[in-house]
């Protein structure tokens, strides 16, 4: 593990993936100044600014106004690709098919009895009465989960892109790995918050499946992908990048995922690499 003064830098950098929550934004979900004028100049420069995050598409006005020549973001953990420049609109969708979500509903609640869920969609978010309160999404239904995920008509309800499983007792990542253990044959976890809280995707889809398939659309290959994360939902996109950078207030898992390591989310970590790439550009023109 190097730091970010002295971690090799790529050849090339074409892109640049980051995380928002723990690592793009500071701790009150705001960026820097620094950090705003770092990713304007990465895109003057013509290095592509991705954001890759596992928040909803519709909880992205955090770093709308500071996009510049693309926009591309990809949110609830690879799940769904959108234009930020346009209003909310999906590129793509990858979901979580209902019947595997069914699955892991019940096979979490024989696991781990007390599990709550909560079913995001492609149009909100929907949750269970023992759900921890949620005010971000005022007119959301609350029911259990199998009336959240039933559908009068098989594929006639808006594509489910994300379930939540919490638990108010189990440690975060004693959780993650009996998730993971009972059904990770059906579904994808990983976890993002400090507290139990799982996020659970279709099967394969992580950000670095979705940021993969992104690179290769433009031509972009692995080896020219500079990326940041902080918490276990960044682990495959910090290993699949060639440069990887995990923040100084990373996940220890997160951290042995990276190939170098950069300040914390507080001190712009984020921007000290990005600014350290555009000068080593400059000097080599």
């Amino acid at each position: 593990m190097t730091s970010a003064t002295d971690t090799p830098l790529p050849a090339v950098t074409r892109l640049i993936a980051t995380d928002l929550d723990g690592t793009l934004l500071r701790d009150d979900k705001t960026l820097s100044a620094r950090t705003v004028a770092a990713l304007a100049a990465a895109e003057e420069a013509g290095i592509e600014v991705f954001f890759v995050t596992g928040r909803p598409a519709r909880w992205m006005d955090v770093v709308r106004d500071h996009v510049h020549s693309h926009g591309t973001a990809i949110c609830a953990n690879g799940a769904v690709v959108t234009d930020l420049r346009t209003d909310g609109e999906l590129l793509s969708v990858r979901p979580l098919e209902r019947d595997a979500a069914l699955h892991v509903v019940h096979t979490l609640r024989a696991a781990a009895p007390g599990t709550s869920f909560a079913v995001e969609l492609t149009t909100g978010i929907n949750y269970e009465p023992s759900y921890p309160p949620f005010h971000l999404d005022p007119g959301a239904t609350v029911a259990v989960a199998e009336k959240l995920l039933h559908e009068d008509v098989p594929g006639s309800g808006a594509p489910v892109i994300k379930l939540l499983a919490h638990h108010s007792e189990l440690a975060p990542d004693v959780f993650l790995a009996l998730a993971r253990t009972a059904a990770g044959d059906r579904a994808a976890f990983t976890r993002s918050s400090p507290s139990a809280l799982l996020e659970v995707s279709g099967l394969g889809i992580s950000k670095a499946t979705t940021l993969a398939i992104c690179c290769a659309e433009r031509g972009i290959s692995a080896d020219e992908v500079v990326a940041f994360g902080d918490m276990p939902n960044d682990i495959e996109m910090l290993s699949w990048a060639g440069t990887s950078y995990a923040m100084g207030n990373a996940h220890p898992d997160a951290v042995a995922a990276a190939t170098g390591r950069t300040a914390t989310n507080e001190e712009d970590g984020v921007a000290v690499v990005i600014e350290r790439i555009l000068a080593a550009r400059a000097q080599n023109c």
